[in-house]
Formats: structure tokens, C-alpha cells, sequence
């Protein structure tokens, strides 16, 4: 029995000396890693790709200060990576609601951390916890480089790929003073370039309007290139004609000019005197027009019911007679071409208009025909008894 109790007491130190020494290297691994005793704020990244050098517990850095791990790495179905950050709540309010996110790595072939960048105006709110940030960048591994190199060179063929670099080898042997000169020459065409980048930025943003038009503009132009085609033949065809024409034009335009070079003087005193002409038909210019207006409903009239002319005649008041000297015509008047109520309408009469002609019949202060009412009355119902009514015998009598 106490050989018995001593094993089993041997073996239970054992377990519980192996058990011990697991706990503890557990509890160091644990520790390590940050998920004991870690109070943190998950917040959601969502890039285009994690990458190979992406691990959990990688470093989240803002201003080369760490800020929190890496919690875990997603893969979804679009290609697209989640990566959940878990960040310490001391830091949390000293990053903003629009940090930037940069997946970048230590070296070229060192693992890769989270670069958070504060933008140059910050928004005044703070990173929340469980807030979802889409990465602006991932750094291009070089295992990647590596990948797409492989892929071109298997596209293309050694042979193939050996002879183009012998060809450009022998190409530019002995040539690289040259070369540097086109680099140089090159460098400094851009630089005179690089001012009109504006304006060619706009003419390429105008471009597909342009474009359109004279694609919408095409069938157009294809029928006027077509009629153009056809004209060209026509004018092959007639080129006799066309000659002897330019001949004839010819010959017409030597006579012309004996005919005007001989007379210039007489030509030129003819158009001198017509100057006053012309400038007093300008000036008289709304009146002919009147006139032109006038003589149009008369041409558009139906003809008349028998040959010769209708008139249509009335009495109406005439104006006071005339009176010297105030009536005499006025020499050089300035009342000008008056063109108002024309032309005239049917059953209507023009109006007198008032200019400065020396004669007007509707000067202020004139009675024009005055209606003697006495001699009427007389005249109808013969003479009467006692006097006229206009006993003060002012003006007429009546």
C-alpha cells in the first residue's frame, strides 16, 4: 500500500508540475499577444486586398506611436479583405472620424502594419468605436512584383524577348550622349509644355463634345463630299466651255475698264452731283416708304365693277381763310418727311400733322367758319321780330 500511495502521489506531482508549466507558457503566449487583461475598441478597416504579409497582431501605428493590433483578418467573396482593429480606448479620442487608413510595411520584405494618417483639416468629431474606415492604399509586395513579372515573361517568348534586347542593345550602342541630348530636349519641351496643361485639359474635356457634333454632322458632310465629287466631274466635262467663258470674261473686262478708265472723270463729277440727290432721298427715305405701302393694298384690290375710277366724296367744315402774312410758306422748313397714319385705311383720313412749314390752319385762338344761326333762321322761316339774340353784337350776329 504505501509503495502504491507513493506512485500515485509521484504521478499526480507530475501531471500537476506539467500542467503548471503549460499554464504558465499559455498564460506568457496570452500575454504576448495582448488578449489578456486588453480593454479595447474593435473598429472595422475595409481594403482592397490584406496581402501576404498581413498577419493578426500586427501593429496599428498613428504618428509612429502604436495605438492598437490587429485583431483579425477576413477574406470575403468580391476580393476584398476586413481587417478588425482593436484599438485602446486612451487613444481613441485622439483620432479623428476621417483618419486615413495605409496599409504599409517596414521594409520590402518586413510584414505590414496599419498607418493611420490624420488629414490636413480634420473633422472635430473622434474615431467611435465600431466604426467602419475604407483603406485608401495597400503597399505592392514584392511577391507581387514578382508574380506579374513572371506572368509577362511567361507571355512573352525568350527568343523573341533576346532578340528585341539585342536589337535595342546594338541600337543604342555608343549612343548615350545622344540619348541623354532627346532626354534633356525632352525635359525641356514638357517644361514649356506644362503651362498649357490647363487649356489642353479643357480642350480634351470639349473633345468628345466636338467629336459628337461632327459625328451627328457626318451624313452632311459625306452628301456635300459626294456633290463635291460630282461637280468636279462636271466641270472636267464642261472645261471647254469654261474656258472659252473665262476668255469671254476676259475680253469684258478689258472693255469694261477702257470704258471706265476713259470716262473715270466724267463718272466720278456724275456721282459727285447725285450726292445731294441721295442724301435727300435718305432723308425722305420713311416717306417713299409710306408711299410703296400706300400703293400695295391698291396693287393687291380686286379690279373695279366697270372701267375707270369710284370715288367716294363728302362735305366737311373747311378752316379759316387765308391770312397774310402769317400763312406765307416758310423757306428752309424743318418739319421734315412725316410718315403718321400711313398709309391710309379704308374710310379713314390722315391726320393733319403739325410741323414747322409756316402755314396752320389750327392755330391757337382760331375759330375757323363760324355758323351765322341768324341768317339760317331767317332763310327758313323768314324775317322775325326783334333783334338777334347776340344782343352785345360780339363777332357775328346769331
Amino acid at each position: 500500500m504505501t509503495n502504491g500511495g507513493g506512485s500515485l502521489l509521484r504521478a499526480a506531482v507530475g501531471l500537476a508540475t506539467i500542467v503548471a508549466i503549460g499554464s504558465v507558457i499559455w498564460f506568457a503566449a496570452q500575454l504576448f499577444n495582448g488578449v489578456l487583461f486588453d480593454k479595447s475598441v474593435p473598429v472595422i478597416v475595409i481594403v482592397d486586398r490584406a496581402g501576404l504579409m498581413m498577419n493578426p497582431a500586427a501593429k496599428v501605428k498613428m504618428r509612429d506611436v502604436e495605438v492598437g493590433r490587429v485583431a483579425s483578418i477576413e477574406e470575403r467573396h468580391d476580393g476584398t479583405a476586413v481587417i478588425r482593429l482593436a484599438i485602446d480606448p486612451a487613444n481613441l479620442k485622439m483620432i479623428p472620424a476621417d483618419v486615413l487608413v495605409d496599409i504599409s510595411a517596414t521594409t520590402v520584405f518586413g510584414s505590414k502594419y496599419v498607418q493611420l494618417t490624420a488629414p490636413d483639416t480634420p473633422s472635430p468629431g473622434s474615431l467611435r468605436a465600431g466604426q467602419t474606415i475604407t483603406a485608401d492604399r495597400v503597399t505592392v509586395e514584392v511577391n507581387t512584383i514578382f508574380q506579374q513579372l513572371n506572368e509577362l515573361v511567361s507571355a512573352v517568348q525568350p527568343e523573341k524577348l533576346n532578340t528585341v534586347v539585342t536589337a535595342l542593345a546594338s541600337g543604342l550602342g555608343g549612343r548615350g550622349q545622344k540619348l541623354g541630348n532627346t532626354i534633356t530636349d525632352t525635359e525641356d519641351l514638357l517644361a514649356r509644355l506644362r503651362p498649357s496643361l490647363p487649356s489642353l485639359r479643357h480642350d480634351l474635356a470639349a473633345t468628345p463634345a466636338v467629336v459628337s457634333t461632327f459625328a451627328d454632322a457626318t451624313p452632311d458632310l459625306m452628301t456635300t463630299l459626294g456633290n463635291s465629287t460630282r461637280l468636279s466631274g462636271v466641270v472636267v466635262d464642261e472645261q471647254d466651255n469654261l474656258d472659252r467663258s473665262l476668255v469671254s470674261l476676259a475680253g469684258l473686262a478689258d472693255a469694261g475698264n477702257d470704258v471706265i478708265g476713259g470716262n473715270r472723270g466724267a463718272l466720278s463729277d456724275t456721282l459727285r452731283l447725285l450726292v445731294p440727290t441721295t442724301d435727300l432721298l435718305d432723308r425722305y427715305s420713311p416717306a417713299l416708304y409710306c408711299l410703296l405701302s400706300g400703293i400695295i393694298p391698291l396693287v393687291k384690290a380686286p379690279p373695279l365693277r366697270l372701267p375707270g375710277a369710284e370715288v367716294s366724296t363728302g362735305f366737311t367744315w373747311g378752316v379759316e381763310r387765308y391770312r397774310y402774312p402769317q400763312d406765307l410758306p416758310k423757306v428752309a422748313a424743318t418739319g421734315g418727311p412725316q410718315c403718321t397714319g400711313l398709309p391710309v385705311q379704308f374710310e379713314k383720313r390722315p391726320p393733319y400733322v403739325v410741323a414747322d412749314t409756316g402755314a396752320n390752319p389750327y392755330w391757337y385762338g382760331n375759330p375757323g367758319i363760324v355758323l351765322n344761326a341768324d341768317g339760317i333762321k331767317q332763310l327758313l322761316f323768314g324775317p322775325t321780330d326783334g333783334p338777334p339774340r347776340n344782343t352785345m353784337q360780339i363777332g357775328h350776329p346769331g
